[in-house]
C-alpha cells in the first residue's frame, strides 16, 4: 500500500447475530449487506458478552478484567471491577497515534464512571481528536443522557430540537469528521469509531419507520427462526447438520403468546431501529466516496453481545435509572411523564415509552442458538462481522469460518498500520495485546492458533479449536464439539471428563493471570450496586 488505511468501526449495541439481511434477517440493511457483498462476513467471530466490557476489549486489545471494566461502569468491587477504564492500558486511538492516525469517535462510550465531569477515562483523555456521544450506557433516542461534545455537555442540542434522533445525530456527526479530517488532514490517515446504541432499549423509532415493517413479523418468532436458520444455511454461514435450537423454555409457541399486537409491535419497532442505522452508516460511506477515501478505507460492522433478552418492570424504580444511572429521562421534551416498563397496553416507539423487546425476540435474533447477552453460550456472545476494504480483501463477498474475539481486532490494525505496541502508559506498563491478527484471512480462511476466553458474571468458557468449554453459573462444565454442533444442545462433558479437566485448568490459569474474581465474591462484596433492569431478564410474563 502507498499509504496506510483509513479505519472505521462501526458497532451496534445489543444486535443479534441473524439479524440484518447478509446474516438471515428480515430486516432492511442494505448498506451492511453492499459492504459484506464487497467484503468479507465472519461466521465465527466473538464479543464479551454485554455492553462495557465488549467495548474495553475492543478499544484495548485486552480481555475486559485487564482494563478495570469486569462488569459494568459502576464499582462492584476491587481491581478489574472498578468500573472505570484503567490507566495502565492503551486505547486504539493512543496506539494509532505512534503511526501518524489521527482518531474520532461518535456514539456511545459506556467504560467511563464519571457520567458528568470529564476524567482521565473519557475518550478526549483516551486519545481522540473529537468526540460526539454519551458517556452512560443507554437512554432515550430523542433525548439522549449524558450528551457531550468533546468534554462539554451538548444536551441543550437535543433538548432544543423537537427533530432530534440519536442514531441520526451518531451517523451525520461521524460523517461529518470524514469531511472536515479530509478538509483539515488529508495528509494522515484517520480511525473513526461509530458506535451506535441502537438497537438497544428504549424500543424508540419514529412513526413512519414503524410502519415500514407492519406485518413483517406476523408468523411469529418460531416460524421466522426456522426461516432464519435456512438463508444462513444457504448463505453458506453455519452448516446444515447444526440443528436449530429450541425456543427459549419460559415462552410460548407464538400462536398462544397474548398480548401479539403488542408483542408484534415490539419487533416491528426494534426493526425500524436498526434500518434507520443502517441508512445513517449509508451517509459515512456517501461521506467517504465524496472525498475520494472510499477505496483505501478498512470497514469493520460488529455487535458488542447477542440478542438482549433483558426485561423492564414497570415496578422498576425510576429514581435510581434516571438519576444514579442516568439511563432514562422523567419526561419528554414537551413534559409528559416518561412510561417506563413494558406494559402491553402501551405501544412502544414513542418519546414518553421505555420497554425492551422481550425473551421471545431476543430468540430470535441469535437464531440459530441459545442464550442472550450476559451470557458466554454462543447466543452471547457470537457476532457478525463483515470486514470491507476495496484496497485490501480481493475475495469480494467471502465467508471466513476463522474463530476470533474482539482483542484480535487490535491486533490485525496493529498489524496493518505498523503502530509500535507502547510498553508502558502514563509510567504503568501496559499488558501486551491479548489478540491474533485477522490479516492472513482477509486473503484465505484458516484456523485460529490459539486459546480463547471468556467470563462474564460467573458464565464463562475457552474454545480450544473445535472444543468449547461454557457453564451457565452457577452450573457445572458443559462440552460441545463446535463442528458438528456450534448450536450446543448435546453436552459431551460427561463422556470427556480428561478433556473438561484440562480446559478448565487452562481457563483457571488464564482467569488467575487476567484478574477474574469468582463471582460469588462480587455478588458478596459490600461495594456491589444491583442492576435494576438486568436482574428482571428472566420471567417476563409475570413483569408485565
Amino acid at each position: 500500500m502507498a499509504t496506510k488505511p483509513n479505519i472505521v468501526i462501526i458497532l451496534a449495541d445489543d444486535m443479534g447475530f441473524s439479524d440484518i439481511g447478509c446474516y438471515g434477517g428480515e430486516i432492511d440493511t442494505p448498506n451492511l449487506d453492499r459492504l459484506a457483498a464487497n467484503g468479507l462476513r465472519y461466521s465465527q467471530f466473538y464479543n464479551t458478552a454485554r455492553c462495557s466490557p465488549s467495548r474495553a476489549s475492543l478499544l484495548t486489545g485486552l480481555h475486559p478484567h485487564q482494563t478495570g471494566i469486569g462488569v459494568l461502569t459502576y464499582d462492584t468491587g476491587p481491581e478489574g471491577y472498578v468500573g472505570n477504564l484503567s490507566e495502565a492500558c492503551a486505547t486504539i486511538p493512543e496506539v494509532l497515534k505512534g503511526a501518524g492516525y489521527r482518531s474520532y469517535m461518535s456514539g456511545k462510550w459506556h467504560v467511563a464512571k464519571s457520567l458528568s465531569e470529564p476524567s482521565s477515562a473519557w475518550p478526549m483523555q483516551r486519545g481522540f481528536d473529537g468526540f460526539y456521544g454519551t458517556l452512560t450506557g443507554c437512554g432515550s433516542f430523542y433525548h439522549p443522557n449524558t450528551l457531550v461534545r468533546g468534554n462539554d455537555s451538548a444536551d441543550a442540542e437535543a433538548r432544543d430540537n423537537p427533530d432530534y434522533f440519536y442514531t441520526d445525530a451518531i451517523n451525520e456527526e461521524a460523517a461529518a469528521f470524514v469531511r472536515s479530517h479530509a478538509d483539515a488532514h488529508a495528509d494522515a490517515p484517520f480511525f473513526l469509531y461509530v458506535a451506535h446504541t441502537a438497537p438497544h432499549f428504549p424500543l424508540h423509532a419514529p412513526e413512519e419507520d414503524i410502519a415500514k415493517y407492519k406485518g413483517r413479523f406476523d408468523e411469529g418468532w418460531d416460524k421466522l427462526r426456522e426461516k432464519r436458520q435456512e438463508r444462513l444455511i444457504e448463505a453458506g454461514i453455519i452448516r446444515p447438520e447444526w440443528r436449530l435450537s429450541d425456543r427459549d423454555p419460559s415462552q410460548p409457541p407464538f400462536d398462544e403468546a397474548d398480548n401479539r399486537d403488542w408483542e408484534l409491535r415490539r419487533m416491528e419497532v426494534y426493526a425500524a431501529m436498526l434500518d434507520r442505522m443502517d441508512r445513517g452508516i449509508g451517509r459515512i460511506l456517501d461521506a467517504l466516496d465524496e472525498t475520494g477515501q472510499a477505496d483505501n478505507t478498512l470497514i469493520m460492522f460488529l455487535s458488542d453481545n447477542g440478542g438482549c433478552a433483558e426485561v423492564i418492570s414497570p415496578g422498576t424504580d425510576l429514581k435510581q435509572v434516571v438519576e444514579e444511572l442516568q439511563i432514562a429521562q422523567y419526561t419528554t421534551r414537551d413534559g409528559r411523564p416518561t412510561r417506563f416498563g413494558n406494559i402491553p397496553s402501551l405501544m412502544p416507539g414513542d418519546e414518553e415509552t421505555y420497554q425492551t423487546y422481550g425473551i421471545a425476540w431476543a430468540n430470535l435474533s441469535d437464531t440459530p442458538f441459545r442464550l442472550y447477552k450476559h451470557w458466554t453460550h454462543e447466543g452471547g456472545i457470537s457476532t457478525p462481522l463483515i470486514v470491507h476494504w476495496p484496497e485490501g480483501i480481493a475475495d469480494k463477498g467471502g465467508i471466513r469460518h476463522r474463530p476470533g474475539q474482539l482483542p484480535d481486532i487490535m491486533a490485525t490494525l496493529v498489524e496493518i498500520t505498523g503502530a509500535p505496541w507502547p510498553e508502558t502508559r502514563k509510567g504503568e506498563a501496559v499488558p501486551p495485546c491479548e489478540g491474533v491478527s485477522m490479516m492472513q484471512s482477509f486473503e484465505q480462511d484458516g484456523e485460529r492458533p490459539g486459546t480463547m476466553f471468556w467470563e462474564h458474571e460467573g458464565n464463562a468458557a475457552t474454545r480450544d479449536g473445535r472444543w468449547k468449554l461454557v457453564r451457565d453459573y452457577p452450573g457445572p462444565w458443559e462440552l460441545y464439539d463446535m463442528e458438528t454442533d456450534r448450536t450446543e444442545l448435546t453436552d459431551l462433558a460427561a463422556d470427556n471428563p480428561d478433556r473438561v479437566a484440562a480446559m478448565a485448568d487452562a481457563y483457571e490459569a488464564w482467569a488467575t493471570r487476567c484478574g477474574v474474581i469468582p463471582r460469588e465474591k462480587i455478588i458478596n462484596t459490600k461495594m456491589r450496586k444491583l442492576d435494576p433492569i438486568a436482574e428482571h431478564a428472566n420471567q417476563e410474563g409475570s413483569n408485565t
